[in-house]
């Protein structure tokens, strides 16, 4: 299985406030906001929505192709991605740029708000996606990255009716309700939290079975609860793996996202599929960081046992 991963590669700055965003907003300013936190930590990361993704599905020993562009200060970067076997064939360097960077605050309860430098990523609707060998066995995942990317790469998937997962994420808003619809209907796989499911709807003005019906899974990820998986015919609800202890939530949807489609490729049914995403997202939501965690098949094995109790064949 060919499996491409676009999205962003990026520098990930992550600090942590000792107390809760919510308790700075009030709501009759909503349209006024000037906010200012104090920070407990601060560390740098590797990241990017290609990255996570990426990282997590080799660890599972699914091997990814990552599509995406980097700038001239990712060297650090490149030897990571070497140094955990994912192939740098389909990165391209822009060298006039730096490679982007995410800045997020988390809190107490695990809430984050965040900025993302676009920097080398404004060239990503440059990349071509590459041609399989055996059509049938090819899948390209689509992460959010420019928009202009996504829907390029969304173009060429359907054109060339390649099996492809969308996952607009935090650019649901930057597409027109045709678009997603168009998207959508086109797509094996549509993933979102439960704010983005939410906003789809309100673009596309589709009802929640509307939606359902376009296309063959959509998954809702749930956060702390876990994840909703919907096909046109059943509705799975995907309990959380417990954490040993929550250290930093950045990356677990991209996680979720990893361990879902290394079982998913591997023709398990949707629970299981379900379930390895919840085991995969515990993983980083232990660390500080989207690409710190590690484990390997036997760990994974187990800790998937213990919180299902029922065995994986990997």
């Amino acid at each position: 299985m060919n499996i491409i991963v676009t999205g962003t590669l990026g520098y990930d700055t992550i600090t942590v406030h000792n107390g809760r965003i919510a308790d700075r907003i009030m709501p009759d300013k909503i349209h006024q906001i000037s906010l200012s936190f104090l920070v407990d930590t601060i560390s740098d990361h590797f990241g990017g929505t290609a990255g996570n993704i990426a990282y997590t599905l080799k660890l599972l020993h699914t091997d990814p192709l990552i599509v995406s562009v980097a700038g001239h200060d990712f060297d650090r970067y490149a030897k990571h991605l070497q140094n955990v076997g994912i192939s740098r064939e389909k990165i391209t360097i822009i060298k006039n740029k730096r490679t982007g960077h995410y800045h997020v605050i988390n809190d107490l309860d695990n809430n984050q708000i965040g900025s993302f430098e676009i920097g080398a990523s404004s060239f990503a609707d440059t990349l071509i996606l590459p041609h399989p060998k055996n059509r049938e066995e090819n899948f390209v995942v689509i992460a959010p990255t420019v928009p202009e990317a996504m829907k390029k790469y969304v173009d060429k998937c359907r054109q060339e009716k390649w099996r492809y997962l969308f996952d607009p994420a935090f650019q649901t808003g930057s597409f027109s309700g045709a678009e997603l619809k168009k998207y959508i209907d086109g797509a094996e796989i549509l993933v979102g939290n439960d704010y983005e499911i939410a906003l789809i709807e309100e673009k596309t003005k589709w009802s929640h079975q509307e939606l359902i019906q376009s296309t063959a899974i959509t998954i809702t990820t749930l956060g702390g609860k876990g994840a909703r998986i919907e096909t046109k015919k059943e509705a799975i609800e995907i309990p959380p793996a417990k954490p040993k202890k929550v250290v930093d939530p950045t990356g677990a949807g991209d996680c979720f996202r990893a361990g879902f489609l290394a079982g998913y490729l591997r023709g398990f049914d949707l629970q299981i599929c379900g379930q390895m995403g919840s085991v995969a997202a515990v993983y980083t939501v232990e660390k500080m960081g989207t690409q710190t965690h590690e484990f390997t098949i036997d760990e994974f094995k187990k800790r998937y046992e213990e919180n299902f109790e029922t065995p994986l064949t990997l």
